[in-house]
């Protein structure tokens, strides 16, 4: 049965909502001293991970410190990723990694700016010579591209033709300096220099940049060639926590754009139930994690 135009399948609508509502409690749960170390959400940007995720099914995912919604997006798994925050048993890394260091089956996350895609060259350079067809993706910001590593990782990718997708999360700040301030150029032009080829969209809408994104994805993984997909989106939240050094007037005008905001105004009745779905989910994973034992290790 065909949707109305602009209305998500349910099954992303619920993710999607499932990372806002995560995201939101983390950050209350700092405040609150459950959360081990630092942690950085993806409050705004979680309909990117949710787009790709099913184009990706079975490839190796390298995310970077702000991945809580690329694994729950990649791997599902609420319960053991916010244990791992919160240090307790049965986290993804036994408690002791965080938030920023999560490793599971083919999902890997670091807080070093650029050094997942040198890493997701060296993947995708395996399956191109076991003859796999998998790809390796890595997700980066915009601010990423101020790190050295990432131009010799494109070098090399273009170089050596292996099947990796760069996915940039442009939300248009690195930490607190605005990208016009600390980037010359443009992304996508950085990207030809070496030969890769470069696809972006300005869509909020999971379903667009699915359909957008799947014949890229396709070719990276039928002809090893490396691909750069810049999603251009937006950063809601704090850098970390309640780190915002935006003035209150942007960050308001920010808000007062924001896609799941809009989408639940065109779809009331979906949203709401939605968000029930997801509100009743975070509160029965935050009893079941928050009465766990302290990991053993755990910084906590």
């Amino acid at each position: 049965m065909s949707l109305p135009p602009g209305r998500l399948p349910d099954d992303d609508l619920d993710l999607a909502v499932l990372i806002r509502r995560f995201e939101e409690r983390v950050l209350r749960l700092f405040a609150a001293g459950e959360v081990s170390g630092t942690t950085h959400t993806c409050l705004g940007q979680e309909y990117v991970p949710v787009a790709l995720a099913p184009l990706l099914a079975g490839d190796f995912v390298f995310s970077n410190h702000r991945g809580h919604g690329h694994y729950l997006a990649h791997c599902g798994d609420p319960k053991g990723l916010l244990a791992e925050l919160t240090g307790r048993e049965g986290g993804v890394c036994g408690g002791v990694g965080g938030s920023q260091h999560l490793r599971r089956d083919r999902f890997l996350s670091t807080g070093v700016q650029g050094e997942s895609v040198p890493a997701a060259v060296g993947v995708a350079l395996h399956y191109k010579h076991t003859r796999q067809a998998r790809i390796a993706a890595a997700y980066v910001g915009d601010g990423t591209w101020g790190e050295g590593a990432v131009y010799e990782a494109l070098n090399m990718a273009a170089l050596w033709r292996v099947p990796l997708l760069v996915v940039v999360e442009h939300n248009r700040i690195a930490q607190s300096t605005p990208t016009e301030n600390q980037l010359a150029g443009t992304i996508p032009d950085r990207a030809a220099a070496f030969g890769v080829s470069v696809s972006e969209t300005d869509s909020t809408d999971i379903t667009t940049i699915r359909a957008e994104a799947a014949p890229h994805v396709a070719s990276v993984r039928d002809s090893h060639t490396p691909h750069v997909l810049v999603a251009h989106t937006t950063r809601l939240g704090p850098h970390s926590k309640g780190d915002d050094t935006r003035p209150a007037e942007e960050v308001a005008r920010l808000w007062a754009q924001d896609w799941l905001a809009g989408y639940a105004r065109r779809f009331p009745a979906q949203f709401e139930d939605a968000d029930e779905r997801a509100r009743q989910r975070v509160d029965a994973v935050v009893a079941e994690v928050l009465a766990r034992p302290l990991a053993a290790g755990s910084a906590r």
